[in-house]
């Protein structure tokens, strides 16, 4: 592996701009071993190391099926038609690759239809949208509706004319042969390099409907790159789930099927009806506000209890017509089938009072979810490992607290596996410089926001804008937004005011933007250049102390007699907010600043562990310093004068 991304290799040779780094040849050859050894590797590969291609050489070199699972579809995306051909091309490696997304990323034949008799209840805007989708279809051969870009990815119109395993036909379907879920999965079983996502990763390990039930078990490793992210996403498809939105898609296919198939049963759209007008009760009875919140919270309200009594009696009533109305059609068949699971999930819901899982709720404008969440998925996903007995390599720029990986490997299971921590291969003690500012109040304080923006301009007077001010919550990002609009010299770009893919490119584009964002801008952003020279991060991201999950998971680690703050919120905190650093430097020629507000770094004794968790630069709580040091880079960047 050394010689193979080394000076001489065959990466040297094909790929622009690439250099030999030595923490990425030991990742690779770490991840040989661990393939060949069928055994289980973490490891954490700084920014920088070059991963992607780290892990997959020894993947294509071992001749052995591997899934390749990432965090998002965009990564999977760039993974699949960038990276993976670059390094099949380069090692001449004559390996089958595939990819695979789950149900809701590929157009379905039947749902299209459907979708088109039901044009009368379209907008004008949704049934543009629907014909391009028509005139796309004659054209695509994967049905991956990321080909289509002039439909956002966004649109209600998607999960129309797209299917989820709760409405899928399956093989009762006339378009079966043509599904395009069925020939990627066809692909996929013949492949031996498929490329997939968490979601789907997980949605088949508890389903084995999703997208590939066949496949995994005959996978001889599984890769799970940006694999911090996958607590969350276990602790989702771990658990169980009833929403709005699943009870009136129940309702809208009921009328739909009703109308294609059972026309003459009037008592069956009239049953969708109730079911309908119930789920909007159950919404009000949750309140008006959009909320997070604990269970127990409002289980014992009577007007909450009667409208789940009413959601549970419609549902049975629904289905109990959908019996009957069963055998005029496929169509029908899937929606009893779908009425019999929403019941039962409702039923669970209600009766639940185990202590293994949390039970909590969230609303939102016109929706809500009702959930039950694992309080500790590592028992179940350490039996879904063993049930593969497969070899197992989870990496990230962002896996270990200060040296140890002890609290991801906790919350998966992994505790035996083997551990590899490598940090980033830029030079950040000569390119990066750290400010903590002096005199800043509490973050609890009122005027925390107005202190953070008042630094935040010093700073920017210093960079010339090219900046991203990182925020850790919605509330402090709008009133900054307020505070800076229309006084800044530098455009300023907003979250929420615009799609986050349009966001960046005008960042890009403008070369002295500043980006106020929070959430997803915190990771898989990737700005390259003098464009981002400065992130600026307002506090160390604490999870939210009144999130009904994290209460749950701190009230059991107390009855455990271990301490919550030091197990569980402090190490995902100094996760969370490594992830914001890896904002700043994404190259070997990058210079940046980073600006961490949080005067608790230096006032608390925790503050440690976030500082040796950072990469290693210099640290300064002097201003001027940060002035000039953005002087020198730029004296640097100007031409001598003949």
């Amino acid at each position: 592996m050394a010689e193979l991304l080394g000076d001489d290799g065959p990466l040297a040779a094909s790929v622009p701009g690439f250099f030999p780094r030595r923490e990425q040849q030991q990742m690779a050859e770490a991840t040989a071993a661990t393939i060949a050894a069928n055994e289980t590797l973490i490891v954490e590969a700084g920014t920088g190391t070059g991963k992607t291609f780290a892990y997959l050489m020894p993947a294509l070199q071992s001749g052995k099926k591997i899934i390749i699972s990432t965090g998002t579809r965009h990564l999977q995306d760039q993974l699949f038609g960038k990276d993976l051909p670059v390094v099949r091309d380069a090692l001449h490696a004559p390996v089958r690759s595939a990819l695979l997304k789950g149900r809701a990323n590929y157009l379905c034949w039947h749902r299209m239809g459907t979708a088109a008799s039901d044009g009368r209840q379209l907008s004008g805007r949704l049934l543009h949208e629907l014909e391009d989708i028509r005139s796309w279809s004659a054209r695509t051969t994967s049905g991956d509706i990321a080909e289509l870009g002039k439909v956002p990815e966004d649109s209600l119109i998607w999960p129309r004319v797209t299917s989820t395993v709760e409405n899928c036909l399956g093989q009762e379907c006339e378009y079966f042969q043509d599904c395009f879920v069925v020939k990627a999965r066809r692909l996929a079983l013949e492949a031996d390099i498929v490329v997939i996502n968490h979601h789907l990763l997980f949605a088949d390990m508890v389903l084995r409907e999703e997208g590939f039930g066949e496949l995994l078990p005959g996978a001889d490793a599984f890769i799970i790159d940006e694999a911090h992210q996958l607590p969350e996403v276990a602790s989702v498809f771990f658990g169980v789930t009833l929403s709005s939105h699943q009870l009136r898609d129940l309702v809208r296919d009921t009328r739909l099927e009703h109308v294609r198939e059972a026309g003459d049963m009037q008592d069956l759209p009239a049953s969708a009806d109730r079911l309908e007008s119930v789920t909007h009760q159950l919404r009000l009875a949750l309140g008006q506000t959009d909320r997070r919140a604990a269970w127990s919270e409002v289980s014992a309200d009577a007007a909450l209890q009667e409208a789940l009594l009413q959601l549970s009696t419609c549902l049975q009533q629904l289905t109990d017509w959908l019996v009957v109305a069963a055998e005029r059609g496929k169509g029908l068949e899937s929606c009893r089938a779908r009425a019999v699971m929403l019941k039962d999930r409702l039923a669970l819901l209600m009766k639940h009072s185990g202590s293994e899982y949390i039970h909590w709720f969230e609303t939102f404008r016109t929706s809500f979810r009702l959930n039950l969440t694992p309080l500790n998925v590592a028992p179940i996903f350490r039996n879904c490992m063993e049930n593969l007995s497969s070899a197992w390599v989870f990496t990230s720029a962002t896996l270990a607290v200060g040296d140890s990986f002890e609290h991801f490997a906790a919350q998966l299971g992994l505790e035996d596996a083997r551990q590899l921590k490598l940090d980033s291969p830029f030079d950040y003690r000569n390119n990066a410089l750290l400010y903590l500012p002096d005199d800043m109040p509490a973050p609890n304080e009122r005027f925390y926001v107005d202190a953070v923006v008042a630094c935040a301009r010093d700073v920017l007077e210093a960079s010339a804008g090219r900046a991203f001010i990182l925020f850790t919550s919605h509330s402090a990002l709008r009133a900054a937004a307020a505070q800076l609009a229309d006084t800044l010299d530098y455009p300023l770009l907003v979250q929420g005011t615009a799609p986050r893919r349009e966001l960046l490119e005008r960042f890009r584009e403008l070369g002295n933007a500043v980006l106020l964002g929070t959430g997803s801008f915190w990771e898989g952003v990737d700005v390259r250049g003098a464009a981002l020279s400065c992130v600026i991060i307002d506090k160390l991201p604490f999870s939210s102390p009144g999130d009904p999950i994290l209460q749950a998971r701190i009230e059991a680690l107390r009855e455990q007699g271990i301490n919550p703050f030091m197990a569980y919120q402090l190490p995902y905190a100094v996760i969370s907010l490594k992830q914001g650093v890896g904002r700043l430097i994404r190259d070997r020629g990058d210079h940046g600043v980073l600006v961490l507000c949080d005067p608790r770094l230096r006032s608390k004794a925790y503050g440690r562990l976030f500082l040796k968790s950072l990469p290693q630069m210099p640290c300064t709580s002097d201003s001027d310093q940060v002035h000039e040091f953005f002087a020198t880079i730029e004296r640097a960047h100007v031409a001598p004068v003949n």
